[in-house]
């Protein structure tokens, strides 16, 4: 595993241009359309904030889309792209802790980012810090991976998890402490290639139950994607919607 690297280094200003590809990858119309229309929808008027806002691959949109966004971010260097393209208001600090003010009636965290938290502990307080930022009622949504563990034979603790023209990705995984390292390798013509890593912790959709209920939610909702495919055994990854309870005022008009 890699040891003692905070994830403040890791996301330097090379990581960030690297993660900032404009209609590309991640960035793609296709891939960003139905989560801005998701979350738009579970939004329902009011106010999102986005943990952990990066360069604004998420969170642009969707403020275009007419829902006002606020974020959190750990990494200087991703701020300065997101600040250089966007008047989007941003908290610096991590999402486990950090204070914003205000509530809020969404609150985000899309694409496997809480694995970067790397002690179930601040994933419990993950889930409390959105709790804290949320009106009764509110929802907290989450993007996360399956573990594939069970393409893991015995004795085996590597996975190739992509290949691709100059670029080879390899998940390494220590099953005791539910640990991975991606190990992404990019190169040319050359014998040289160019390694970099990225520490998580992976998280079983029933143990984010448990964190969610612990930090006050219900369940809502779970889909293997954000255009409301059925989640199976098979699926891969998934999106979860995690509601705190209404007002006790607005609970007794539904009941």
């Amino acid at each position: 595993m890699v040891e003692g690297v905070r994830q403040d280094e890791i996301w330097d200003a090379e990581a960030a241009e690297r993660y900032d590809t404009p209609g590309a990858g991640v960035f793609a119309p296709e891939v960003v359309a139905p989560m801005v229309t998701r979350l738009a929808e579970l939004a329902g008027g009011g106010r999102a904030l986005e943990f952990a806002i990066g360069t604004g691959r998420v969170a642009i949109p969707l403020a275009e889309r007419g829902v006002p966004v606020t974020g959190i971010e750990l990494s200087e260097p991703m701020l300065d792209r997101l600040r250089a393209k966007a008047a989007i208001p941003v908290v610096a600090g991590d999402m486990a802790t950090t204070r914003v003010e205000g509530r809020f009636s969404l609150v985000y965290l899309v694409y496997n980012t809480i694995g970067n938290l790397l002690t179930q502990d601040e994933q419990v307080e993950c889930f409390r810090n959105a709790a804290r930022h949320l009106e009764p009622g509110g929802r907290f949504v989450i993007e996360l991976g399956v573990p594939e563990l069970r393409r893991l034979p015995p004795g085996q603790d590597a996975l190739v998890f992509g290949t691709g023209d100059g670029a080879l990705g390899v998940d390494t995984y220590d099953t005791v402490r539910q640990h991975l390292v991606s190990h992404h390798f990019t190169f040319g013509s050359g014998r040289e290639a160019r390694l970099s890593r990225c520490p998580q912790r992976y998280v079983w959709p029933a143990e984010l139950d448990l964190m969610g209920r612990l930090a006050g939610f219900e369940p809502e909702s779970r889909h293997a994607d954000w255009t409301g495919g059925e989640f199976t055994a098979e699926s891969r990854s998934h999106v979860s919607v995690y509601r705190l309870p209404p007002a006790e005022g607005a609970r007794s008009r539904a009941e």
